[in-house]
């Protein structure tokens, strides 16, 4: 069933976003960032929504529809992912390139201050804005990530993440998406088609792949366990930087985020607000009332 139609603070119904793109830069040139808007797009209010890693803007569909009475909501689609353009260099699928176009974003949105929900990834990004002196972040939710990262789950998303998979009918693939985000948890037939398609499309053979950039697997395939441990080392001093309000979301069974790691986060730098999701891994999808909640709470009380 559809969720019902809300009416945002200029009247309209926003159930169907406004689909827009800005222009970024990377070393290797110029690349289209593209984003979706819900509600008045005047509000001085903004939510900042940046999903995981294979991820898309349509994630936070319904989160959207619940706060865009609120805030002007904007979802971008990170490059390499869903409607914007892949790099030309693939080395560049890096946090420092997406914390780039994330301010490129913001100067685009000309909001003064911000409040940012980040899945995964995007909350890698979050942490990278909010630590950074004179940043526009309000309030941080980081949703199923921190500074330390499992190296076997890393291992594990590294592995897919690249896997050159193609299906014959939606069916297929839309099986396959469901098999491989098994820890996003319990969700019914219809959530897993709509979290399905919003990462597959038919290529020119009429195949069903995944929307994305295959080449986002090579930085993994070519970090070294002593980079990544001076990324983690660089992932504390951020966090430890950030100021803001934060909530700390986790999935219980989570094999990114460790329990001990959370509870790290919630004694050092901001001080996580920490809020664990029985029955959920990595990560939450923000579908569900009960998870929606639990972040309205914190935003906006």
């Amino acid at each position: 069933m559809p969720p019902p139609i809300k009416f945002c603070r200029n009247g309209i119904a926003m159930t169907i976003p406004t689909h827009k793109s800005v222009q970024c830069i990377s070393p290797a040139g110029l690349h289209k960032m593209a984003y979706q808007e819900w509600g008045d797009p005047h509000n001085p209010n903004v939510l900042l929504c940046l999903h995981g890693v294979t991820r898309v803007s349509d994630d936070f569909d319904q989160l959207a529809r619940t706060v865009c009475d609120t805030y002007r909501v904007v979802c971008p689609d990170v490059v390499g992912r869903g409607r914007s353009d892949w790099l030309r260099d693939p080395q560049y699928y890096v946090l420092p390139q997406y914390l780039n176009d994330v301010v490129t974003l913001l100067a685009r949105l000309n909001a003064e201050t911000v409040d940012l929900v980040g899945t995964s990834m995007g909350g890698l990004i979050g942490i990278g804005l909010a630590s950074l002196p004179e940043n526009p972040i309000r309030k941080l939710v980081l949703n199923d990530i921190g500074p330390s990262l499992n190296a076997e789950a890393m291992g594990r998303i590294g592995e897919y993440i690249g896997a050159d998979m193609r299906f014959a009918t939606f069916d297929e693939a839309a099986a396959y998406v469901r098999a491989i985000s098994a820890s996003f948890g319990p969700h019914t037939d219809a959530e897993w088609h709509k979290l399905a398609s919003d990462v597959l499309r038919q290529n020119a053979d009429g195949q069903w792949i995944r929307h994305y950039d295959l080449k986002l697997a090579q930085p993994f395939i070519s970090t070294s366990a002593e980079v990544f441990k001076l990324s983690e080392q660089l992932l504390w001093k951020a966090y430890q930087a950030i100021t803001c309000p934060t909530l700390l979301v986790r999935g219980a069974a989570s094999d990114l985020l460790s329990v001990e790691t959370a509870r790290l986060m919630t004694e050092s730098g901001p001080k996580a607000k920490l809020v664990e999701l029985a029955g959920v891994g990595h990560a939450p999808t923000f579908l569900h009332i009960d998870q929606i909640k639990v972040v309205t709470d914190f935003l906006i009380g």
